[in-house]
């Protein structure tokens, strides 16, 4: 049987800390990250796609300008999250901002509900961290 996927990648900025981390990502640090969506259709539309690519832009890549762009994501149970709390463009994470724990986040709890009314679903979340580093979740 054929699957067909139609992928589009997105780029923002972000800060992040890694709790626990036993080398250099301990400390207070950002990233260029590059964020890959595959979405799968059960069937592809009366032209022939999955999904139209700007309609993936304005679903998945505006939430991310919208949500962690220019922001520093924190874990709520991070150690020193209570001592930053009020600062402009901090965001609370339920999870350790690893670049694996933010593609399952957007792949399970996210895109779920961003794409609820739409006939495709995100199968993949490929997040790029640095060009040689990359995390991968997939259904």
């Amino acid at each position: 049987m054929s699957r067909i996927t139609a992928t589009r990648y997105h780029d923002i900025s972000c800060g992040h800390r890694v709790s626990g981390h036993e080398s250099k990502c301990q400390f207070l640090h950002g990233h260029n990250y590059r964020f890959h969506f595959t979405v799968e259709g059960s069937k592809l539309d009366a032209l022939g796609r999955v999904m139209d690519f700007g309609v993936i832009k304005s679903i998945l890549c505006e939430w991310l300008e919208e949500n962690w762009d220019h922001k520093f994501l924190m874990w709520e149970k991070d150690k020193y999250y209570r001592a930053m709390e009020g600062i402009p463009g901090l965001i609370s994470v339920p999870f350790n901002p690893t670049a694996e724990n933010m593609a399952l986040h957007i792949l399970e709890v996210v895109a779920p509900k961003l794409l609820e009314a739409e006939d495709v679903t995100l199968t993949k979340v490929i997040i790029d961290e640095t060009r040689k580093c990359s995390a991968e979740a997939y259904l």
